[in-house]
């Protein structure tokens, strides 16, 4: 009996032991889930907050880029220009916490490079993208209607892989349609009564556009028309995007994101920041006077004149007709003056005459101050950079729409009306020359007649190009990233800053923390400041 009971103490003892670890080890694993949960969670939080924090710095690098296009233009070349600065635009630090290195948040602005002939991927750069480098969507309507017309259309057919589609008119004039006040369809467009009869029925805009993406609402335009390749959408050709052979041509990995804006406008503003003078304004007294500040008597009277009588070319005047440059010194009465014509352009005074009626009634034709063919002349030249400087026919303080001839694609000044195969290939290769000569060339360069003063176009061809072409923009795209070193958190952000303002102002803001940023650590900046 003894040893019996003495056994079955033993194997309750062993069951109780086994009980005993089983429950040991249940308690190990539930204290390892806990930890591991509360190391999930610490990292949650870590990387939640990394995020907070990383918006914020993207915050920092949009009022940073606000702050230096609020530089004058010798100020902000001094500091490396807006093209590609590494210096001012790429891991610029801010303060998050001083006591962790590895807590110290930085932001980068970065942006596509390309190739300035043909527009096609060629890398990334630091720095900002001028808009009007793009063809503005909004202005076609505009344009279209520009003597002799169609130049909408134009334009669009000009963009990359239109050469290749079947139904390349169709796309151009739909996007005319989309954008324009009425509801007729163009030849080969379509209005509400088509996107009426699709399944999820719709009307068309009417009006302009808010954002590109609505390109994709547009009949006959697809995702890759607009996206390419480029599916985190940060302007270059990621390794992970490149990974099967595109079937797209270079010019078109981008797409039509590369070439296309709602926003390019620029400063009808003077070098003094104040609105450039109208010489189409209906007071001609204050006209006049205003004139006055700027120009001397023979211009200013040469263009009140020129408004009261119309201007003249060369085979209007008479065979006896002895123009003068300067005109004399005469009281006008306002009183009995009455403009009976305006201005298209300022080019409207080149190479042109006016009238007006001497002191003892005789008619004195006055020729403009503006040469009808300034090349190789410095004095008529600067004539023109003045007049570029201070006068204008648009109203209010920006011009919209125009197209950067300094940084526009190919492809895209090829579908500007006037402007020949030729011309291209010429502003192309002219367009790169640093000429070094800030008394005339460089100042000339300030503005589009450069072409003209230059010889690279003539008269009427500078005219006729003149209402489309500019040479640098005032509104910006920048691509703002806010990242740590660790690589831990990271925020992005794609932000159209318009700086014909005093103070640069937002125009739009899109968030594109949601994708992937494309690039490295060391890209971003990681080791600027290590």
């Amino acid at each position: 009996m003894n040893t019996q009971l003495l056994h079955r103490r033993s194997n309750r003892s062993g069951s109780i032991l086994i009980v005993v670890l089983v429950v040991v080890v249940l308690l190990s694993l539930t204290a390892y889930a806990f930890t591991s949960l509360m190391q999930t969670e610490d990292e949650a939080t870590r990387l939640a907050t990394r995020q907070v924090q990383s918006k914020y710095l993207v915050h920092s690098g949009v009022e940073y880029a606000r702050a230096f296009l609020s530089y004058d233009r010798p100020t902000i070349m001094e500091k490396g220009g807006l093209w590609d600065n590494d210096v001012s635009f790429r891991g610029v630090p801010v303060v998050v916490d001083r006591d962790n290195e590895e807590n110290f948040g930085k932001f980068t602005i970065i942006t596509s490079s390309m190739d300035v002939d043909d527009g096609t991927p060629d890398g990334r750069r630091y720095g900002l993208f001028d808009e009007s480098a793009k063809l503005n969507l909004n202005v076609l309507p505009l344009i279209d209607e520009y003597p002799p017309g169609g130049g909408g259309r134009q334009l669009l057919l000009s963009l990359p892989f239109m050469d290749q589609l079947p139904n390349a008119e169709e796309i151009a004039d739909a996007i005319l349609d989309w954008l324009d006040e009425d509801d007729e369809p163009r030849e080969f467009g379509a209005e509400s009564d088509y996107y009426a009869s699709l399944p999820t029925p719709y009307r068309c805009k009417n009006g302009p556009m808010d954002s590109v993406d609505e390109l994709l609402l547009i009949r006959g335009i697809t995702p890759q028309m607009l996206f390419g390749d480029d599916v985190n959408r940060n302007g270059i050709i990621d390794q992970s995007e490149n990974v099967n052979e595109s079937q797209l041509d270079a010019e078109m990995r981008l797409g039509w994101l590369n070439y296309l804006t709602l926003y390019s406008k620029e400063s009808n503003l003077n070098d003094e920041k104040l609105v450039r003078i109208n010489i189409n304004g209906e007071d001609l007294e204050q006209l006049y006077n205003d004139l006055g500040s700027v120009f001397n008597e023979s211009w200013s009277v040469f263009i009140i004149m020129a408004r009261v009588n119309g201007v003249l070319t060369e085979a209007d005047l008479p065979d006896d007709a002895e123009p003068v440059s300067n005109a004399p010194f005469v009281d006008l009465d306002f009183d009995a003056l009455e403009s009976s014509s305006t201005f298209n352009q300022i080019l409207d005074l080149a190479g042109t005459f006016t009238s007006m009626e001497g002191e003892d009634g005789s008619t004195i034709y006055l020729r403009s101050p503006i040469a009808a063919s300034p090349i190789l002349d410095p004095g008529a030249v600067l004539n023109v950079v003045n007049a570029m400087t201070n006068i204008t026919t648009y109203e209010g303080d920006a011009i919209p729409g125009r197209m950067n001839v300094m940084q526009a694609p190919r492809r895209l000044l090829l579908g500007i009306p006037g402007l020949t195969e030729e011309v291209v290939d010429l502003i192309i290769t002219r367009r790169e020359f640093e000429l070094d000569d800030p008394e005339v060339s460089d100042l000339s360069r300030k503005f589009e007649t450069w072409l003209w003063t230059e010889g690279l176009v003539d008269l009427d061809t500078m005219r006729a190009i003149l209402p489309f072409v500019c040479v640098g923009g005032d509104v910006f795209k920048a691509e703002v990233v806010g990242f740590f070193d660790d690589g831990v958190g990271n925020s992005r952000a794609e932000v159209i800053l318009d700086a014909t303002a005093l103070i640069p102002r937002i125009l739009s803001w899109r968030n594109k923390s949601h994708l992937q940023t494309g690039w490295d650590i060391d890209t971003l900046g990681r080791a600027l400041i290590e």
